[in-house]
């Protein structure tokens, strides 16, 4: 079996940190006892480019299960926990191609080794491996029956290909179903940056400023967790609909130029690019702790960092500090995406009915091949529901049921006041 890992030696950790994973996604393990019996994905090859953790481990062994041929590289080339990946290679027979800490040559290699497997369903987390097949590899699109994308920040990629008439295939953009980003984005984004910035640092965050940029949902959950740690959360915002909104949260909004004077931390989830620039660095006080929790490391402007700095050096593990006329600014995971580059991630909890969106999307496009457009499509609402219901049933939750009187009155428009 070809693979490209770190260090083989590694699988029986990895391989005992899956099984913790395991535990805490019910819904996961419900699709995976299906899956095992119907293998409702026989005969399908899919490349997947997914952070390489142990949530997702849970989901390739998923879908082997349901009888695919899975190969995985990584979607960032510092999320990859080489544990996992050794564990996924010797355990459990899926190739991996993913080693942290990769360069961007190597990073793009792994990437194309994946799609040399021409496969038949394409899983993205950034639209990497979807841009790369359609810019360098574009003789093996032909056995492509669609795609699933993970990230907001890559939904948006891909639905600007769709607007410029490029995309060859349907994808189905899972971080839009209300069972992703409605507790993914918020409540695993914001337990686990901030999980990554104390694991980094190990300084309070209670009385502190907390500059979150950007109000979307991931930027929801990251703002209500530093409250919660007792932070002085302060909102920087372009959209006048989610600034309003954070304000009426009971936060604090201000342009980038004002919060760059005040703030301790700042942390950016965006999905675009230069929201920290060179007039903000130099604004910012000595001991400023800055990180990004978007995609990718295009956020903070690191190449300028590195201009007006006077000097470089890791002070800990993922903390890098930079002196700036005197003062010295900590910049955590290189810019990249601190959950995964300084932390584990999101808990499995979250990524249990992403990933089972994931499972049930690859179903549903095996059943509907040829019969969808090239276009991003939205989670079939029954899978989204499916998901809730099965999270809930794992939760010993049960919920009310329309009656058929209640049915008939929601569709009708004669029964008035």
């Amino acid at each position: 079996m070809e693979y490209h890992i770190k260090d083989i030696s590694l699988s029986d950790v990895g391989s005992r940190r899956i099984e913790w994973a395991y535990r805490d996604m019910p819904v996961i393990r419900m699709i995976r006892e299906r899956f095992s019996k119907e293998k409702p994905l026989k005969g399908i090859v899919i490349g997947a480019a997914l952070h390489v953790t142990t949530e997702t481990a849970n989901l390739v062994i998923t879908l082997k299960e349901g009888g695919a041929d899975v190969y995985l590289c990584a979607s960032n080339p510092l999320s990859t926990q080489d544990d996992v990946s050794a564990a996924l290679v010797r355990n459990f027979g899926i190739p991996v191609f993913a080693i942290k800490g990769e360069d961007r040559e190597t990073y793009y290699d792994h990437i194309k080794e994946v799609l040399s497997k021409k496969p038949n369903i394409t899983i993205d987390d950034g639209a990497d491996l979807v841009s790369t097949l359609h810019s360098s590899m574009q003789e093996n699109i032909k056995y492509v029956i669609g795609g699933t994308e993970e990230t907001t920040t890559g939904v948006i990629r891909l639905r600007a290909m769709e607007k410029e008439g490029v995309l060859k295939y349907p994808i189905i953009a899972v971080n839009d179903a209300m069972t992703k980003h409605l507790f993914d984005n918020r409540y695993g984004t914001g337990q686990s940056t901030v999980d990554a910035i104390m694991r980094s640092t190990n300084r309070l965050i209670a009385g502190k400023y907390f500059v979150v940029s950007g109000y979307g949902w991931c930027g929801k959950g990251v703002a209500m967790r530093a409250r919660g740690m007792g932070a002085r959360v302060i909102i920087t915002e372009v959209d006048p609909i989610k600034a309003l909104e954070a304000v009426m949260d009971g936060f604090e909004v201000m342009p980038m130029s004002e919060a760059s004077k005040i703030g301790d931390f700042f942390v950016t989830v965006t999905g675009n690019k230069n929201v920290i620039t060179k007039e903000h660095l130099l604004n910012m006080k000595d001991g400023a702790i800055i990180a990004n929790s978007g995609h990718f490391d295009v956020e903070i402007n690191v190449k300028e960092l590195e201009k007006i700095s006077n000097s470089k050096v890791e002070i800990r593990n993922g903390v890098t500090q930079y002196e700036v006329n005197g003062k010295k600014i900590y910049l955590l995971g290189e810019g990249r995406l601190v959950n995964l580059a300084n932390a584990e991630g999101h808990p499995s909890s979250v990524m249990d009915m992403s990933f089972a969106n994931q499972a049930l999307c690859c179903e549903f496009l095996v059943k509907n091949k040829g019969n969808l457009s090239n276009s991003v499509f939205s989670v079939p609402q029954e899978i989204d529901k499916e998901v809730a219901r099965l999270k809930l049933k794992s939760m010993g939750i049960s919920i009310d049921l329309l009656t058929e009187e209640q049915e008939k009155y929601l569709s009708s428009w004669s029964e008035g006041t």
